[in-house]
Order: structure tokens, then C-alpha cells, then sequence
């Protein structure tokens, strides 16, 4: 059984998500990062056995802690020690949190990246500093040299590891060229690994935290977008053996991390590889099934190559357009995710496509999109 083989009739009888609710019930969404995906059945026991025992109190992290760290040092041979693993609401809340901690009033962010990087910075009142992908969507030293130094001491870089929505899997040389910066104009480095488990078979992922250099750096991470569980969040932050920021947290932090959430992230850690993997092989299945689609009906949109996520990001510029993504809206009905969110001053021509979904949705998202022009 597919988990990524609902038909769209069938979706959207039963989403309710703001994927399926945001427009109008003709547009076809392919836009935010949530899989429409058939459930991780360890996930689902787990959380219905908490509800039907009455167990929804608050979180207790100890077993979601040693859960990713399992996961971590299987995965990706990463050594975490499960005790330092701190429980925080979401990812993004522990970001939040920690940039609240720390003294400069200014974040360093790399786009192409996650759109509400600037929408957090904006929350705590800080000033974004933009250090570009180069061309290639890699890290570009000298673009973070000139942001650090524009930023000052005590700012922060929030890393996309992997990066979204470009799909870039940072090298190990890239991490420690960049944790060597960072450490020269002591900028603090913040590296969001939830996309990490969604890296491409065959493709290595390096977690900040185990390049050497990387002893001042932070993560945080969570099962949510791999297993789908964005509607159950909560999350782990990680420090490098000489980070002490975490230090300052205060422990009610802590208490917004839902207690169903950590079962869920839990399972999923614990017993939920082999629905993964299947999810891995669906989504390969997908990418390039969505080429080939684009190059028989719209061979002017080019894929960004990509190794990680289930996000495809789409080079509209040869079509002409003056905003591609208002344009497939409006006359296709399709929803895609605008990419100047990404990237305020490069990415009007861009636009983000979920491949998560069933070949008939991106079938018809397809056919949609062609017919607009």
C-alpha cells in the first residue's frame, strides 16, 4: 500500500489542515511543507493508546530524548548524548527562545531559505543580515565573511541543514568553513535540522554539530517533517560541547512541548525506519515522475538539483511571467509556495512545489500549471 497514493477526492474529504482549508476548494495546494501521506502505524498506536488511557498531562522528555539519540548515532553515526538534549514547544519556538538569549540585535540568514527564518527574526525584534546562497545554492564564504562582520559579535546565523527550499546538503568542508567564521566574529550558529531525516538515499548528511569545529554551534531538531507530525510538535535542542547559551534557558521553556507530540516523535524515532524508508522511495518515485512531467508539458521551468526534502524548487524565469506564482493561481488554480518568501531579492522567478502527494495530484498540478500559460 502506498503511503503517498491518496487520490485528490479522498484528500479532500478528509484534510482539514491549512494546506487543504487556506484557498478555495478548486485550487489545488502544493505549496506548504506537509506530506499527504497515510500515517506512521507505530505513531498512531502510540498516540491513540495515550488518549484512550487518559494519558495527556504534560511532556516528560526522558524517552524522546534517548529516542533521536538512537536515531542519530544509526543514522548518521552521531554520538548525542541523550541527558543534554534539551525539550523545547517546536523548532522554531527553540530558536525563538534562543535567540532571545543572545546579545547582538542582528541574524545572518542564507537565501534561498525557510521563509519564517525572517518572519522570527522579525518576532524577537532583531535585524536580518542576508548572506546568499551562490549560484550553485551552496554556503558562499565570502557572502557570510561580509555578513558576520555587517552583524557584529553576539548575532546569530540560523542555518537551513539541509537546506529548504533548495534541497542543498551542506559538505562537511562547507560546515567547517562556516564554523570557523562564525567563530572568528562570534556569531552564534543555529543549525535547524528537521529536514535531516528527509536527506536522499545515497546522499550523506552531516549533522553541524559533528564537524569538529563546530563545538560553539546549536541545533535543534524533531521528527515532524519527516514523519509528518506537524500538527504534533515539539522538538530537541542540541548544544556543542562548548556552547553555553543553553544554559540561560529558563526550564518553562520546557513546559510547551506537548505531551502527545513526544509520544509521537518518539514512535516515530523508535519504530518508525521502516515506514521512512518506504516514504523515501515514494518521494525518488515522485521527483522524477514531476520531471518528466514538466519537461513534456512546461520544459522552460527547470528543478533545482536537490538532495534532501520533498520540495521541489522551480526556476520559472524562462516563462516570461511577471509573477509566476500568481499566475498559476490564478488561471490554474494551483497553489505553489511564492519564492520571493525565500529570497526577498532573487526569488520573484522562483516558486517552491511540494512533491509529497500522490502522482495524480501531481499530475493534475501539472496540467493545471501548462494550461495557465
Amino acid at each position: 500500500m502506498r503511503i503517498l497514493g491518496d487520490d485528490l477526492a479522498h484528500l479532500r474529504a478528509t484534510r482539514s489542515s491549512v494546506k487543504w482549508r487556506l484557498f478555495e476548494p478548486d485550487v489545488l495546494p502544493v505549496w506548504v511543507a506537509e506530506m499527504d501521506a497515510q500515517p506512521c502505524a507505530p505513531v498512531v498506536e502510540a498516540v491513540t493508546r495515550a488518549i484512550s488511557n487518559g494519558d495527556t498531562g504534560y511532556g516528560w522528555a526522558p524517552p524522546f530524548q534517548e529516542a533521536f539519540a538512537d536515531f542519530a548515532a544509526r543514522r548518521w553515526g552521531w554520538a548525542v548524548e541523550p541527558k543534554t538534549l534539551g525539550l523545547v514547544p517546536d523548532v522554531m519556538g527553540g530558536i525563538a527562545e534562543i535567540l532571545h538569549l543572545l546579545p547582538g540585535d542582528a541574524v545572518v540568514v542564507s537565501p534561498p531559505c525557510y521563509e519564517s527564518f525572517f518572519g522570527f527574526v522579525e518576532s524577537v525584534r532583531k535585524r536580518a543580515v542576508l548572506a546568499p546562497l551562490d549560484s550553485a545554492h551552496r554556503l558562499d564564504p565570502d557572502a557570510l565573511e561580509g555578513a558576520f562582520a555587517d552583524a557584529g559579535a553576539g548575532a546569530a546565523y540560523l542555518l537551513c541543514n539541509p537546506q529548504n527550499p533548495t534541497g542543498t546538503v551542506h559538505t562537511p568542508a562547507e560546515l567547517a568553513m562556516l564554523a570557523r567564521l562564525a567563530d572568528r566574529y562570534d556569531v552564534q550558529v543555529i543549525s535547524d535540522e528537521i529536514h535531516a531525516p528527509l536527506t536522499h538515499p545515497g546522499v550523506t548528511f552531516t549533522p553541524y554539530l559533528q564537524v569538529p569545529e563546530a563545538t560553539r554551534g546549536l541545533a535543534v531538531v524533531s521528527a515532524s517533517k519527516a514523519w509528518n507530525l506537524a500538527g504534533l510538535k515539539s522538538a530537541l535542542t542540541v548544544a556543542g560541547p562548548e556552547c553555553r547559551v543553553l544554559d540561560e534557558m529558563h526550564e518553562v521553556v520546557t513546559h510547551g512541548a506537548n505531551h502527545l507530540a513526544v509520544i509521537a516523535q518518539t514512535a516515530a524515532y523508535v519504530e518508525g525506519e521502516d515506514w521512512l524508508e518506504q516514504v523515501h522511495g515514494e518521494l525518488a518515485d515522485n521527483r522524477r515522475l514531476l520531471q518528466a512531467l514538466l519537461s513534456e508539458a512546461l520544459p522552460q521551468v527547470r528543478i533545482a538539483p536537490a538532495e534532501a526534502t520533498y520540495l521541489s524548487w522551480l526556476d520559472c524565469t524562462d516563462l516570461g511571467l511577471a509573477d509566476p506564482t500568481a499566475t498559476f493561481l490564478e488561471r490554474g488554480r494551483v497553489a505553489l509556495a511564492d519564492g520571493w518568501r525565500y529570497d526577498p531579492e532573487r526569488g520573484r522567478q522562483w516558486a517552491r512545489f511540494n512533491h509529497a502527494t500522490s502522482p495524480e495530484v501531481l499530475a493534475e498540478a501539472v496540467r493545471r500549471m501548462a494550461a495557465s500559460l
